[in-house]
């Protein structure tokens, strides 16, 4: 071995043994294994941050800004909704919300894809008495699987794809991981459904007394417009939306004064206030369906069609500007663009007006607006926010428009008339033109973390393959299977993958693993091709710990899972993704 291979090796090996010890943070480690790299002569300082510039690092983040988009668009919202019709039996709704988080996470980020339908999964439990840790972990392994079917829905096939360029000239196209894809993904789906779920541990089976603190209940005032208006819609026309997201509508405002004792055939007329009582994603969600307004939505650029909105709760000490004061009196949504939406005081009913009511210490209070006037608006005002309760309000109205958008942009790739990454960008420049995501969205929609990581290890590839240790690797997995056929090298190359996935971050693991399979077919004088998707394969099965997906550490404090729970469902499915995905690829890919 020359001196360049023993210090590769010794930094790869390093790298991997900081992953795993896991104190501190995987970026940094990568970082700094490229700074030694460089100063060691095993990258060239000229090449040093060319991994940045790589189109799998653009796709990645473009990827990801896309997703956000999806996602205040409230695109999936009207399908996802029908999913909790299938929450009674287990199986029933295990199978409904993994095939559609599977179908989601082909077409976006397979993290945002968990993000949409982990609230939707507690709500679930919640309504049915149910634990969540039986469903949270087959849902996260869901949208893992789904991830396999298309280049865009998990990081490694599209490291794989970029990598195949590289090294063959040619990319893997959109759906060239389709026919393996699916066939793991349908089979994945099956066991999670009606047997994964079973081999948990027993206690994850009990639900507590309590799955979820209760939300406060507001009282707040929600605007009619005109699109609410039309066609003489009465509150009587509203109580299956307010049944659906659990809210109460207690009356209604006309002309600055509350209706007494008013009717269920009452007609909603332009300018009326619907007040209404329920927790902040209740009564967002009831906006949306209601197509309702707030009080100073004019303001925000005709409402929901303008900046992006979020609800943030905030508390009320004594110390606070807004203490024994109104939130008309401090001229808040005037002075601050910020809506005082509704009103929580340790469970007693309120009569009046909220904007109009003085607030006391100890409320807590539901404000909407851009979330850069939120931060301001909270520090004047003295208040404290509530960490983790904030709501983002979805743009509905723009829901067809993020997905003609995206689809436009896939269409134009697969049909060869860009490049994905511009197409993509093109996407997402639609996406920041009509204030689907906002400026500040753009960068809090990528994981920098990530990017960091797959900019700093490409180069350190780059060096493990030209400097021979991939081939060294590959040689010793060829000489290991010598007389075997050559499918074994498949499956030991797919075995020392999924092993590394499930430690290392699978973008890692496929940098490392990429290489050594192009080696390996070389080595046999077989198609790269299958070699390479078996990568792709098997880095994204990170099934047997929480660290190997983000995914499986989303889920385990709401789950109640223990890093050894994983295992138990994790390893037969590995097994399973194994059997069937070695005899597909070899049908797709001949070797």
């Amino acid at each position: 071995m020359t001196f360049d291979q023993i210090a590769l090796f010794s930094l790869f090996g390093t790298v991997f043994a900081l992953l795993v010890w896991g104190r501190i943070r995987f970026d940094l480690v990568a970082f700094a294994a490229l700074i030694v790299a460089a100063l060691l002569g095993l990258v060239p300082e000229e090449e040093m941050f060319s991994g940045f510039s790589n189109p799998a690092v653009i796709i990645i983040a473009l990827v990801l800004i896309v997703s956000r988009g999806l996602m205040n668009s409230g695109a999936v919202e009207f399908a996802a909704k029908y999913l909790l019709a299938f929450s009674g039996r287990l199986s029933l709704h295990l199978g409904a919300l993994g095939l559609f988080g599977a179908a989601l996470s082909a077409v976006i980020n397979n993290v945002a894809a968990l993000a949409l339908l982990l609230p939707l999964d507690l709500e679930a439990s919640k309504k049915n008495g149910r634990a969540p840790g039986v469903s949270l972990m087959p849902l996260s392994f869901a949208t893992i699987l789904g991830g396999m079917i298309t280049m865009i829905g998990t990081p490694p096939n599209i490291v794989i794809a970029q990598y195949r360029q590289s090294s063959l000239g040619e990319s893997f196209s959109m759906f060239d991981f389709a026919p393996v894809g699916l066939i793991v993904c349908a089979a994945g789906l099956l066991y999670l459904t009606f047997i994964g779920w079973r081999l948990l541990p027993s206690r994850l089976h009990t639900a507590p007394e309590t799955l979820e603190k209760s939300d406060s209940l507001y009282l707040a005032e929600l605007k009619v417009g005109e699109a609410a208006s039309e066609g003489d819609i009465t509150v009587q026309d509203l109580y299956p939306a307010a049944d659906e997201n659990d809210l109460n509508i207690l009356g209604v405002i006309r002309h600055g004064r509350r209706l007494r004792g008013f009717a269920r055939r009452e007609v909603l007329q332009p300018g009326d206030y619907l007040v209404v009582e329920g927790n902040p994603k209740g009564i967002e969600a009831f906006m949306g369906a209601a197509k309702l307004d707030f009080a100073g939505s004019e303001q925000h650029k005709a409402g929901l069609t303008g900046n992006s909105l979020s609800l943030q709760e905030a508390i009320v000490p004594d110390s606070a500007r807004i203490a024994h004061q109104s939130a008309l009196d401090l001229s808040l949504l005037y002075g601050h663009g910020v809506t005082l939406l509704g009103i929580s005081r340790q469970g007693r009913t309120l009569h009046s007006r909220v904007r109009h009511m003085p607030i006391l210490p100890g409320d807590v209070l539901l404000l909407l607006g851009p979330s850069e006037r939120l931060a301001s608006a909270i520090t004047w005002l003295g208040v404290l926010p509530l960490e983790g309760r904030t709501t983002d309000v979805l743009q509905r109205n723009k829901a067809f428009l993020a997905i003609g958008s995206f689809a436009a942009a896939i269409a134009a790739s697969i049909m060869g008339w860009m490049h994905l990454e511009l197409a993509l960008a093109i996407c997402v420049g639609v996406f920041a033109l009509s204030k689907l995501v906002s400026g500040r969205e753009v960068y809090e929609a990528v994981e920098w973390k990530v990017i960091v990581l797959l900019g700093s290890l490409i180069p350190l590839g780059l060096a493990f393959e030209q400097s021979g240790s991939a081939q060294l690797v590959a040689n010793s997995i060829v000489q290991a299977t010598d007389g075997m056929p050559s499918w074994v090298a498949l499956a030991a190359l797919m075995v020392v993958t999924m092993t590394l996935s499930d430690f290392l971050n699978n973008v890692a693991t496929c940098l490392i693993a990429a290489p050594i399979a192009v080696q390996v077919a070389t080595a046999l004088n077989v198609n790269p091709d299958a070699f390479l998707m078996g990568v792709a394969v098997a880095a994204s099965c990170a099934f047997l710990t929480p660290i190997g997906h983000k995914n499986n550490t989303i889920i385990m404090g709401p789950g109640g899972y223990r890093f050894g729970d994983y295992w138990r469902m994790g390893l037969p499915l590995e097994l399973l993704v194994l059997t069937l995905s070695i005899p597909a690829i070899l049908v797709v890919w001949p070797l």
